[in-house]
């Protein structure tokens, strides 16, 4: 029996517990210490955002940003229902109406094209996510917002290491969310960031996410106590998570490059009809298969052979929570086919060539068969 080939492992570098001891021995816990800051000023240098603020997970930075756009009852943000339930619940806990656009089957990202038939006088927001570290139409989507004056928030939870036109994605948009879950590129077990693009929400956010109150001001020594002046939450990441996620931010550069190479020779060795578009970091690697029906039996093909290899979003619209929350404006012409049709392969950084190899060799199989 051959051994084997899970799906992910998270990355670990080597380098994370000295940064973990190293902030024991600062005795710094609770956030706001040596190690987010770092890790902040890490990011902006990286991503060129105006202003990072580290969370406890990219959830908890979309809601972050519903409560600066001072999203309300009634209002209506679209995005595409080919997402991950927390951009969608972000909004939908403020009391807004989730307007959802077909996607594009190309890239499987929103269809720029359909989102201004879904504005009405109601719009507040355009939430886009980028799939797999591939870019949405970027100037064309923020181009419609500054017509109709709408925000744009980036989901970026896939995209550390992407651009666009020079730009790291989740730096183009008014707000943009990064991820450092464990099945992310760069990982700290749950974690996440808020990139912020517009200066005037950077005093707000430092603030919702202390809970409501300006501690931020007292740590700088601007006020003598701190108190509770807005609405927020607790969503600062911890000082022992921001060190471990130090030590991985220190090597972005090599983790891309690694997953691009295991990512082209997916791309040149699996000759299907139709594969996942360039990608900017090599986070995912997929397959449109022909029907439902063939993907599962490929699916079942590959776990015989101890493969794992998964789909992907169920469309959120047809979810139980969907049909309450949400519309679907326009037809569904790829949403639910692409659900239904995804298949992920393996990708990860410590995936051997041996075994990438026994994967591909069981599409050349599949091929003459």
């Amino acid at each position: 029996m051959e051994n084997n080939i899970p799906f992910n492992e998270p990355l670990v570098i080597g380098t994370e517990e000295r940064y973990i001891k190293d902030a024991i021995a600062r005795k710094e816990f609770s956030g706001q210490g040596y190690y987010t800051r770092s890790c902040e000023k890490k990011l902006e240098g990286y991503t060129k955002a105006s202003k990072v603020l580290l969370t406890s997970s990219c959830t908890h930075a979309l809601e972050m940003s519903a409560l600066l756009l001072d999203i309300q009852h009634g209002d209506e943000i679209i995005m595409s229902s080919f997402n991950f339930v927390s951009a969608a619940n972000a909004f939908v806990l403020r009391g807004a109406k989730i307007i959802f656009v077909d996607i594009r089957p190309d890239t499987l990202n929103i269809d720029e094209k359909l989102i201004e038939a879904a504005i009405t006088p109601k719009t507040k927001a355009i939430l886009v996510m980028h799939y797999g570290g591939v870019p949405c139409e970027m100037d064309y989507i923020m181009q419609l917002a500054d017509r109709y004056q709408l925000k744009v928030i980036e989901d970026a939870a896939h995209c550390i290491g992407s651009f666009y036109n020079g730009r790291h994605l989740g730096t183009i948009g008014h707000l943009g969310t990064l991820s450092f879950h464990a099945t992310k590129n760069i990982q700290c077990g749950e974690g996440g960031a808020l990139l912020i693009n517009d200066h005037s929400y950077t005093e707000r956010a430092e603030i919702i996410r202390e809970k409501g109150t300006n501690r931020q001001n007292f740590i700088q020594g601007k006020v003598d106590k701190y108190t509770w002046v807005d609405i927020g939450s607790s969503y600062l990441m911890s000082e022992l998570t921001a060190a471990f996620l130090y030590g991985q931010l220190l090597e972005i550069d090599s983790v891309t490059r690694k997953r691009l190479e295991i990512w082209k020779t997916y791309k040149e060795g699996i000759k299907h009809e139709k594969t996942a578009i360039e990608t900017g970091n090599g986070h995912i690697f997929y397959i449109i298969c022909k029907s439902l029906n063939d993907r599962n039996l490929l699916v079942e093909k590959l776990n015989n052979v101890n493969i794992s290899a998964y789909f992907h979003y169920l469309p959120l619209h047809k979810s139980h929570e969907g049909k309450r929350s949400s519309i679907f404006n326009g037809k569904d012409n790829y949403t639910t086919y692409i659900s239904e049709c995804v298949l992920r392969l393996p990708l990860y950084n410590t995936l051997k060539q041996i075994n990438q190899d026994r994967i591909i060799d069981q599409f050349k199989l599949n091929e003459n068969s």
